[in-house]
């Protein structure tokens, strides 16, 4: 099954979903405000794809961090910490295809995952 992790009133992420449905592709959606981050699931994100990939140093709640906040996100261990304590700076979507996983919506990409 395949999993999209997300934050619902995030643009990028409404796109995704919207984009799964034309596509006719069965998925469940996993709310990070609601559930929580799946801390077993970041340890395996934080692998691969990686931490760099999976942290967003653009967004919103990146910029309101103090400094010294965003200084914890200098290895996976801080940007772990960092993740579970402020989830809005996980990139997203954060997408499990069965065997791989995903950060961000591309659709070209997306196409060729859902056909498998």
């Amino acid at each position: 099954m395949i999993v999209l992790y997300g934050i619902p009133t995030c643009d990028t992420v409404r796109k995704a979903r919207v984009w799964l449905a034309a596509q006719g592709v069965p998925h469940e959606f996993h709310d990070f405000k609601k559930q929580g981050i799946p801390v077993g699931r970041l340890d395996a994100w934080l692998a691969h794809p990686g931490w760099e990939k999976l942290l967003n140093r653009k967004g919103t709640t990146w910029r309101k961090l103090e400094p010294a906040e965003q200084e914890r996100a200098c290895d996976a261990a801080g940007a772990k910490a960092l993740m579970i304590d402020h989830p809005s700076v996980i990139k997203r979507p954060v997408v499990e295809w069965g065997g791989q996983t995903t950060v961000g919506f591309d659709p070209a990409q997306w196409a060729l995952l859902a056909r498998r």
